[in-house]
């Protein structure tokens, strides 16, 4: 069993020296590219000229210029660079061609810039290893997030490694990452859409689950300064061409999907949309048992949530509290309402809580200002309809439903009653 002790400097030192070489691998975000989708990303990083500079950062043991370089010759200047000493070492070893550094590709500002950047730069969030990944590399984070424009809200390093890499390019550079779906549709990668849109011409390339043991859904993307627009494909097939890209989400935006959306208004005008009780919040509450007693409810989380129904028996938060003082953890948890999960992939699932229980998880929504026939309304969110639309969008970009997705989803006009709605208690 491989024992790993040093990364960069002593940062770390101790707890990096305990690690199991999958382990490290883990805690920098790694994971090994199968050969057919690096040979797939070659083949789109064709050289633009006779001699190119070709970088890969977080190398590994340089799988992307081994391929480049038996593809388009050795003639090439091959750079690459790794935060692990071992995989460094590796590299060396396998492309003796090439020049490899040791050091934290984040940080690094070379003296000139590259033709082509390609490869497969880490994922994970940077954080508390209890939470996150990747937490070998907490203590730098800070400067991470001075450093980085597009860094925003949770992030994901590999949001870092696109930007960082764009900016290595030359004018008229390419690069060929893969990186996970995420950043297509998630609010913390509204900037990183932003730069790309400014920065040049943009394909993504959705290519799915293509890890072993990874429960992630992956895109490759190419991104060329000199140009402009977008172009979404499935796998090779081009689905959406947008060539005036401005940064907004990217999805399967078929004339389907698109007549459906328009068919309807968006949830998000109709309904506020807002988060259950956190559960550090719920046992602090002076009224939360963790034990079942006489006069107490459980307080329900995603398990307890069907499409068009609630099980209100089963404790699955492990938490249990009286009814009545519900609304004074969330205000709406003291009238009916509708129930939507956010923990059921990426698909919509909904119900209309009647008894009014107290809920750890799901989105829960609030009418605005109509008077709306909210069992019509679960029905439609349950429909086979609107799970094809929700599918068709964003196939498996991210394991759930997020907020931006929800505010989207399409209410039929004939659902929506212009009638004064009943007063509903205020929030605060």
């Amino acid at each position: 069993m491989v024992r790993c002790c040093k990364i960069l400097g002593d940062a770390n030192k101790g707890e990096i020296a305990m690690l199991t070489r999958a382990k490290l691998d883990r805690a920098l975000g790694a994971v090994p590219t199968p050969k057919e989708l690096v040979e797939f990303m070659v083949t789109l990083a064709t050289p633009p000229k006779d001699h190119c500079r070709v970088l890969e950062p977080a190398c590994g043991d340089c799988p992307f210029l081994e391929a480049f370089a038996e593809r388009y010759g050795h003639h090439h200047e091959f750079v690459g660079i790794d935060i692990d000493p071992e995989a460094v070492y590796r590299a060396k070893a396998r492309v003796p061609f090439a020049t490899i550094l040791e050091g934290d590709f984040l940080l690094w500002q070379p003296s000139e810039r590259f033709d082509i950047v390609i490869g497969n730069p880490p994922y994970g969030i940077i954080g508390d290893e209890s939470h996150y990944p990747i937490h070998t590399l907490r203590e730098r984070k800070v400067i991470y997030k001075q450093r980085f424009h597009t860094w925003h809200g949770k992030f994901n390093i590999y949001g870092a490694f696109i930007e960082h890499a764009i900016n290595l390019l030359k004018p008229d550079g390419k690069l060929v990452f893969v990186v996970p779906a995420s950043w297509l549709v998630l609010d913390d990668f509204s900037k990183l859409r932003l730069f790309l849109a400014h920065t040049g011409r943009l394909a993504v390339y959705y290519v799915g689950k293509v890890f072993q043991r990874r429960n992630v859904s992956c895109v490759v993307i190419v991104l060329e300064k000199s140009g402009k627009g977008m172009n979404l494909y499935d796998g090779e097939k081009l689905i959406v061409s947008k060539p005036d890209y401005k940064g907004e989400l990217i999805r399967f935006e078929t004339p389907q999907a698109l007549e459906f959306e328009r068919g309807g208004i968006a949830l998000g005008h109709l309904f506020d949309i807002h988060f259950a009780a956190r559960s550090p919040e719920i046992r602090a509450h002076p009224q939360v048992s963790t034990e079942p007693q006489r006069g107490l409810v459980p307080v329900l989380t995603g398990r307890n949530l069907k499409p068009g129904w609630i099980d209100y028996e089963h404790c699955y938060s492990g938490f249990w509290m009286p009814k009545e003082a519900a609304p004074t953890l969330r205000f709406f948890y003291g009238f009916p309402h509708i129930v939507v999960g956010h923990t059921k992939g990426t698909r919509v699932v909904a119900a209309l809580d009647e008894r009014c229980y107290p809920w750890r998880e799901e989105f829960h929504l609030v009418p605005k200002e109509c008077n709306l026939d909210l069992q019509a309304i679960v029905w439609h969110l349950n429909s086979e309809p609107m799970q094809a639309y929700v599918r068709t969008l964003y196939r498996d970009f991210v394991p759930h439903l997020t907020l931006t997705m929800l505010k989207r989803v399409p209410i039929p006009h004939d659902l929506v009653s212009r009638n004064e709605m009943p007063k509903l208690p205020l929030e605060g």
